[in-house]
């Protein structure tokens, strides 16, 4: 295969499985709604991720050597966007009323295509784990489904983790920090993403 596809799913499990932007959301959203009335929005980050690697995989590589600072406005954008997100978990409140509507699934579409670490581990996908000759078809399939399978199994636990720390939250004055905490992470993990890339 034009993969190396045990090392490949081992760093997608990592790359995924460990705090970042999106997962950060997913645990607020799930706080703040029930992991229930989170799928929706869920189910729209594991599907956004797919806006990254298609295009990355179909073309965009190429287009990433030849103009670098097209890259950089996105990584900038990209930066803006989540800590517009970190400020708005900061009013989330855990278990939030029933009337109160949860991210939708559109919203969740974006979250991946405006991550910078989504940009990031998809370059390290395609950089360090497809064989020299492969065709680009083969290779972007192959990370395309191991991407989707690992986020389907891992962004899911982020949620149910959301639902736990709500049931022990709610109401209580560790709320407000925990909401300040999900908050300071989200913009650390966009940070650690700009100073490793640099």
């Amino acid at each position: 295969m034009g993969i190396e596809l045990i090392s490949f799913i081992l760093f997608a499990g990592a790359m995924v499985g460990t705090p970042g932007p999106a997962n950060m959301v997913i645990l607020a959203a799930s706080a703040g709604f029930g992991f229930k009335r989170a799928l929706p929005f869920i189910a729209g980050v594991v599907l956004g991720m797919q806006f990254v690697i298609w295009p990355m995989g179909l073309g965009l590589m190429a287009l990433y050597a030849e103009q670098p600072v097209l890259f950089e406005v996105l990584k900038w954008a990209s930066v803006a966007y989540i800590f517009w997100l970190a400020y708005k978990i900061l009013g989330v409140k855990l278990k939030a009323s029933e009337v109160a509507k949860p991210p939708r699934f559109a919203a969740g579409l974006i979250v991946h295509p405006l991550n910078p670490k989504a940009w990031a581990m998809t370059i390290a996908a395609f950089t360090n784990f497809v064989n020299p000759g492969t065709s680009p078809l083969t290779a972007t399939i192959a990370i395309a489904l191991g991407f989707m399978l690992v986020q389907s199994v891992l962004q899911p636990l982020w949620g149910i983790g959301g639902q736990v720390i709500a049931s022990k939250l709610a109401g209580k004055p560790a709320e407000k920090y925990f909401m300040w905490v999900l908050a300071a992470l989200t913009v650390a993990s966009v940070l650690f993403v700009l100073v490793k890339g640099d």
